[in-house]
């Protein structure tokens, strides 16, 4: 029995030592593959780690970059959005502007309306954005621009058309649409059975899997918003594994006080339109999707650090990485999830 018994032991013991031999040379057949690129107006770095070949990833994300920004380019004249917000209310949308629309939707009831798709038209006019700002801003000319301004003010129609209450209401999925665009590559890796990459577009990420050749988690790192020009420097480093994250910062934008020295950014209240002094230079959100990191993100540095702080910690499976300025110095404050994925070393 005894002998019997031991013979089982061995063969199992066998068995697993040739299914952990037979994994690791699988793992060692993948290959790296570096994809660099420009798109959406931003620069994008792509790793993946395959044994498949002739996959023809360039041409499967060109594709998705060509449907993203005829859907949702505010810089296409013919595309979806731009006709849109020329008012043209015929525009039967697509599954990725619906799925964008529904997300900004979210975040915009989250955050009271402090993230707001439609506050171009006053981003603009403070000189923020691409168009040339108003000479004369006085309060009658902010009170008749947001008129314009407040994503309750649109309607995605069971018909897949957007009704807006003004014709005049432009959109905007800028601070959202990049995070999105991430998600879908990803599901594109994924459909083809890549499943250890790294996607950073434009400063967003997307991690699967790890490392291979590493066997380790992907090591992304955000900025210290005093880095000088022309030098690239890091506050934090940290493993990204399965999640995706997403930055918001003034980097290098940020004012000093002349008197007390202390630093601070502007940012445009939607509900006022006003701008607001803060002391939230940068945030970092770990999420599930890099579409709500990206909204999130955006939507923190609009609330400022306090009401950040608040919603955070409302949130589920969001984790946060604040950077802001209290006084001559700059501080941190980074929820328990973000902690444990830090690097201490």
């Amino acid at each position: 029995m005894m002998a019997g018994r031991k013979f089982k032991i061995l063969v199992s013991i066998l068995v697993l030592f040739i299914a952990f031999s037979f994994i690791a040379c699988e793992g060692n057949e993948f290959e790296e593959q570096n994809y660099p690129g420009s798109a959406l107006g931003t620069s994008y770095h792509i790793k993946i780690f395959t044994g498949k070949e002739d996959l023809q990833i360039e041409k499967g994300l060109d594709s998705i970059f060509q449907v993203i920004n005829k859907s949702m380019s505010t810089y296409w004249e013919d595309s979806d959005i731009s006709l849109i917000n020329r008012g043209i209310d015929s525009i039967k949308v697509d599954a990725n502007f619906q799925n964008v629309f529904k997300a900004s939707e979210q975040i915009y009831k989250e955050t009271n309306g402090y993230f707001d798709p439609t506050v171009g038209n006053l981003v603009n006019a403070y000189g923020f954005g691409p168009d040339k700002s108003l000479e004369a801003l006085d309060l009658d000319t902010i009170d008749s621009l947001l008129q314009y301004v407040g994503f309750d003010k649109l309607k995605l129609t069971d018909e897949d058309r957007i009704a807006k209450e003004n014709p005049h209401i432009y959109l905007d999925f800028n601070a959202i649409a990049k995070g999105y665009t991430i998600d879908v590559i990803a599901e594109y890796f994924e459909n083809k059975g890549i499943h250890n990459y790294l996607i950073e577009l434009g400063g967003e990420l997307v991690s699967k899997g790890e490392h291979i050749k590493k066997q380790k988690p992907f090591i992304v790192a955000i900025d210290d918003p005093l880095q000088e020009e022309g030098e690239r420097t890091f506050q934090a480093t940290l493993k990204l594994k399965n999640r995706a994250m997403a930055t918001s910062g003034n980097y290098r934008k940020f004012r000093v006080d002349s008197t007390t020295g202390e630093r601070f950014v502007h940012t445009i209240n939607p509900l006022n339109g006003k701008p607001e002094r803060s002391n939230l230079l940068s945030a970092s959100v770990l999420a599930e999707s890099c579409m709500l990191a990206d909204g999130y993100a955006t939507a923190f540095m609009a609330l400022g650090l306090e009401k950040a702080k608040k919603l955070s910690l409302e949130l589920e499976d969001v984790d946060v990485y604040f950077i802001y300025a209290e006084n001559d110095s700059i501080k941190v404050y980074a929820s328990v999830g973000f902690q444990e994925s830090l690097l201490t070393d």
